[in-house]
């Protein structure tokens, strides 16, 4: 369903590590930013009925039913360049994205 690198592993770790033991990683897909929709990543203690918790790589991660529909084969990756490091998203389902690249338009 998706795919994480290896180093968008080790900063969600590196991330989560800051917070109480308990939290997990939540990915939404949320409308809004310049090409309709934007990937919202966050920490979360609470689990929704609906929603889906997914093993991947020892890192728990929540995704609700409604972004499911936007990420089937998404790829996350971080990198650091010279402006600071962020996550990079690889969406096959999208079919524009925005410069920033975490914007995108599905059909």
């Amino acid at each position: 369903m998706i795919h994480l690198s290896p180093a968008a592993i080790n900063e969600i770790g590196r991330l989560k590590s800051k917070q109480p033991s308990d939290t997990l990683f939540r990915l939404q897909v949320k409308s809004g930013g310049c090409a309709d929709w934007f990937y919202d990543l966050a920490f979360d203690a609470t689990v929704q009925s609906q929603d889906q918790v997914l093993e991947l790589h020892d890192l728990r991660v929540i995704i609700d039913p409604e972004s499911l529909n936007y990420i089937n084969g998404l790829s996350i990756d971080y990198s650091e360049d010279l402006m600071g490091g962020g996550f990079r998203f690889y969406n096959p389902q999208a079919t524009s994205t925005c410069s920033c690249g975490n914007s995108f338009s599905i059909g």
